[in-house]
Order: C-alpha cells, then structure tokens, then sequence
C-alpha cells in the first residue's frame, strides 16, 4: 500500500472552478482505485491544495500520475487551466509506511 500526496496552486480568481471540478476529479480517482482520498486547503495559503489518497502498488500509483498530467484525459485536463502553471506544477509523490520502534 502506498500513500500519495498531490500538491499545486490554484489561480486565486478561479477558485470556484476548481472547487467545482474537484467532485468529478475525486469520482474519477475512485474509479482507478484509489482509497481513503482526502483534499485539503492549506489554513495559511489559500491557494495551496494537497490531495492525499491510498493506492495498492506502484503500478496503480504510475497509472494515476500519468493521468493526471495528461492533456488527452477528459477530467483531469481540466484543472490544468485552473492550477498556477498548468499541468507541470501538479507535484504528486508516493511514500511506503516506515515502521517506528515501537511498531516492530
């Protein structure tokens, strides 16, 4: 299992476009199965948005970022107008759980 975090800026006059489109996007990560999806606005930057979800394997997480940076994908795509520097500033990491001491 692995825990993906998506970052970007949203031009501040748009949004409510962003908002509004964020529904279809979160439908549309469910279908390429990813679990537990969180958005998020940061409380000091109004324009900063995180994305976090669960995918099971690196296969799922490669199919998912491609995607969301494709200008042919009929969702995704349309944020890219709406994000601060389109497509190329959508950051998207996977991080595996490390166990602590106290979990081993």
């Amino acid at each position: 299992m692995l825990t993906v975090f998506m970052e970007y800026k949203v031009n501040p006059e748009t949004l409510q476009s962003y908002e509004y489109e964020m529904a279809s996007v979160i439908d549309e990560l469910k279908k390429l199965g990813a679990a537990d999806i969180q958005w998020y606005r940061a409380a000091d930057q109004p324009s900063l948005y995180v994305e976090y979800f669960k995918v099971n394997d690196k296969e799922a997480y490669e199919t998912i970022k491609e995607k969301r940076t494709s200008r042919e994908h009929p969702v995704f795509s349309k944020l890219f107008p709406l994000v601060s520097g389109g497509a190329e500033k959508i950051h998207c990491w996977a991080f595996e759980k490390m166990n602590v001491k106290e979990d081993l």
